[in-house]
């Protein structure tokens, strides 16, 4: 695990064809611009900045050529990532800054109240609100994150760690 402002170098790890991960771990300007992200809604809420974790973001490339083959979201199975959880996105290549995707999970927050998960949503479907949670949740110390862009796509897969939105536990009532 290290800082925003410890991270030096960025990867690219060939995929698919026609499509790249682009793992943001040491050095990436996206990097820093994700966890900033990140941090900048849960400094809004006083809840403790994410650390950039690297292990997080290479688990997180690892899956993008898979969602690259499906062609639309879908979790990957919790087996595979203990001890982690998952907000996924996606959007038409090149179209979205990094601040726009994360930005689509803080929107959530328009459906959110602060309380006990999973009775978070002003909806009540707590799927609702589920990616702005874990962003927000107070126990989740760690983030790392990879792009996966293929000629039509861009993926983010970020990895959380401690995992959040745990059934029982007060979310937003710092």
């Amino acid at each position: 695990m290290i800082s925003c402002t410890a991270m030096l170098a960025l990867t690219v790890w060939p995929a698919a064809a026609g499509s790249a991960t682009v793992l943001y771990s040491r050095g990436s300007d996206t990097a820093m611009r994700i966890l900033a992200s990140h941090n900048s809604e849960r400094a809004r809420l006083r809840v403790a900045p994410l650390q950039w974790d690297p292990q997080l973001a290479a688990s997180a490339a690892a899956y993008g050529p898979m969602l690259a083959r499906i062609g639309r979201l879908q979790h990957s199975p919790r087996a595979t990532r203990p001890g982690q959880r998952e907000n996924l996105w996606m959007g038409t290549r090149g179209s979205f800054s990094p601040e726009q995707m994360v930005a689509t999970w803080i929107n959530e927050r328009r459906e959110f109240r602060p309380g006990v998960f999973p009775n978070v949503s002003r909806t009540g479907n707590w799927y609702d609100v589920a990616h702005y949670t874990q962003l927000i949740w107070t126990g989740t110390t760690r983030v790392g994150c990879a792009i996966h862009s293929t000629a039509q796509w861009d993926y983010l897969i970020c990895r959380y760690s401690p995992p959040g939105n745990v059934d029982g536990r007060i979310v937003g009532m710092n």
